[in-house]
């Protein structure tokens, strides 16, 4: 006996195009289609390459979002990214780092909400929730600002003894690793990362634990601020576990620490010390204070570079 196919609630209309019979009706109850939450590296969103995540709950318990757990070697693959993008970033111009960061400030500013209700969701309140999301988009604004100023202060004509000029100005580190603090907010982050790519170098970030969802959105904007792939590559995981191959990658100059553990400190000095990388601690506080940003965050991952060239030659 051959049995009759059950009816298709899509049916062909005139125009070619399927719609729904009108005996049937679509279904009241609709399953939200969850997002994907990836790490950001060289321009791309990768999951983790050992398939591992960790599990995200909100205050009540309830399951937010699975999200990636970097490893060892996903870091090793953000440096590679992270190099190949360095020597074009700082070569370029500071008026289009400028541009390119004030970008991302705009591209913040049109998802204010959706930052705002994502670190909402992850348990922070409303009001603070907003005002972290402002300050970020206003600090990213102002470190734009700074692009093509912090050379002309930081710069200097030496006095010195022969008949020369001599001329010391500052240069980018190179590729910097950048542990957050556990509970770093969207403000913590852009306090970590502007000074870093406005000064001409590129980074490896590992997103704070407690608000790794906004780190990802945060990917999400710089990949489409025009900011080139691999200049930011963003982690997720577990700081207990990277701190190490944070501070003990031998093509990593410089490593930046936000956080009060003393044995992660000593950890990263200790490491840091393989390849002689600048180590730069800011203690975990209140990211809004006025000594939390600045033009000198900006020189703590530059290299002073000094020229001598004979008078009268």
């Amino acid at each position: 006996m051959i049995k009759s196919k059950p009816k298709s609630p899509l049916k062909a209309s005139p125009n070619g195009r399927a719609h729904l019979n009108g005996s049937e009706k679509p279904s009241a109850v609709r399953i939200a289609v969850q997002k994907t939450y990836k790490m950001y590296v060289g321009g791309a969103f990768p999951r983790s390459e050992s398939g591992r995540y960790f599990k995200m709950t909100d205050a009540a318990g309830n399951l937010i979002a699975n999200v990636c757990r970097g490893s060892k070697k996903d870091f090793r693959d953000a440096v590679v990214a992270a190099r190949k993008a360095h020597s074009s970033w700082a070569s370029r111009t500071a008026y289009n780092k400028g541009q390119i960061l004030y970008r991302i400030a705009e591209t913040l500013e049109g998802r204010k909400a959706q930052f705002v209700e994502t670190l909402r969701l992850q348990g922070m309140n409303a009001a603070k929730a907003a005002a972290d999301v402002s300050a970020a988009i206003d600090l990213m604004v102002y470190y734009a600002g700074w692009s093509d100023k912090y050379q002309q202060v930081f710069s200097s004509v030496n006095p010195v003894e022969s008949s020369h000029f001599n001329f010391s100005f500052p240069e980018p580190t190179g590729v910097v690793s950048i542990l957050m603090p556990e509970d770093g907010s969207l403000l913590a982050m852009v306090s970590l990362i502007g000074p870093a790519i406005v000064g001409g170098n590129s980074v490896i970030i590992l997103a704070g634990e407690k608000y790794s969802l906004t780190a990802i959105e945060l990917a999400e904007v710089l990949n489409a601020s025009d900011l080139p792939g691999g200049v930011v590559n963003i982690l997720t995981g577990h700081l207990k576990e990277l701190h190490g191959p944070f501070s003990n990658h031998m093509d990593v100059n410089a490593v930046v620490y936000a956080g009060n553990s003393t044995e992660v400190l000593k950890s990263i000095q200790t490491n840091a010390a393989l390849n002689v990388k600048r180590v730069v601690h800011y203690p975990a506080s209140d990211w809004s204070a006025e000594n939390a940003c600045g033009p000198y965050h900006i020189l703590d991952l530059q290299e002073v570079k000094t020229t001598w060239h004979p008078i009268g030659i």
